[in-house]
């Protein structure tokens, strides 16, 4: 097995942006009108993970648990920012606040298992360990939590007779919601569960293929990857369960009435 890192040049690099010229050309041709779109994010990008290579350099090489955590904090913070940018209705300000603090928790909680049960890294804040796993972790949690607030919103409002009805009947706001809270939770972690499902057999996880091009051993690398799927689906089940649960609450007042219909619109 070869050992040894393939570097790549920056021109061949340069020859793997024809597949944006490919998309530009297709949008153009049948006139679907993304072409902004489509230079803008491949603009950003490269420009963010330009700036991300020269971050990750300077912390690689000055390791330190407070710049580990600072790492770690900004991609929480524009994961929440970003989740809540993803949402198509407007959350009220109660639910953009549980929906920061569910990220943190979740991502806590499931960071402590892994990192200190788990991977067993010493010292704990060593930052080529933490800092791309943590990525990985918070992505994911990211659009897990975005798909559940969008379910819960849109549920709240479409199926808004329904619970009115259980409600005079003498259901609590949670028999009321469960259905909504439930279609929730499953629509968040579908796309986690879809994609454990195909694994292996017709994908090959980014970090499993990055360590294997490094020269990994392939069976380290899988259980690396497992580990790290694991940790994901964690994360984002605790992060999205936390949310729905407590989410459908802010929809009702303390009465146990559901609020006015455009309390988060």
């Amino acid at each position: 097995m070869n050992n040894s890192v393939m570097d790549l040049p920056l021109l061949n690099l340069a020859i793997a942006y024809v597949f944006v010229l490919l998309l530009l050309v297709l949008s153009k041709a049948r006139g679907v009108g993304r072409e902004r779109l489509i230079l803008l994010a491949t603009v950003r990008m490269t420009v963010q993970l330009t700036a991300m290579g020269f971050v990750l350099l300077f912390v690689f090489e000055r390791p330190s648990w407070w710049l580990t955590l600072l790492m770690v904090g900004i991609m929480l913070t524009f994961a929440i920012h970003n989740a809540d940018k993803r949402i198509q209705l407007p959350l009220s300000r109660e639910l953009k606040r549980l929906m920061a603090l569910c990220m943190v928790a979740g991502y806590v909680v499931t960071s402590l298992v892994f990192f200190f049960l788990v991977l067993r890294v010493r010292p704990w804040f060593d930052p080529q360990y933490c800092i791309p796993i943590s990525g990985m972790i918070v992505g994911n949690a990211m659009t897990g939590i975005a798909l559940g607030a969008n379910k819960l919103t849109s549920g709240m409002r479409e199926k808004r007779v329904m619970a009115e009805n259980s409600l005079m009947l003498g259901a609590t706001p949670a028999a009321a919601t469960r259905q909504i809270v439930n279609d929730a939770f499953d629509s968040a972690i579908l796309p986690t569960m879809n994609n454990m499902l195909t694994m292996g057999i017709v994908s090959l996880p980014g970090m499993m293929t990055g360590q294997i091009l490094s020269g990994t051993f392939p069976l380290t690398a899988i259980k690396y990857q497992i580990g790290i799927m694991l940790a994901i689906l964690g994360c984002t089940a605790l992060t999205v369960i936390l949310f729905v649960t407590l989410g459908y609450k802010t929809f009702f007042t303390p009465g146990q009435a559901l609020r006015d219909e455009d309390y988060n619109i």
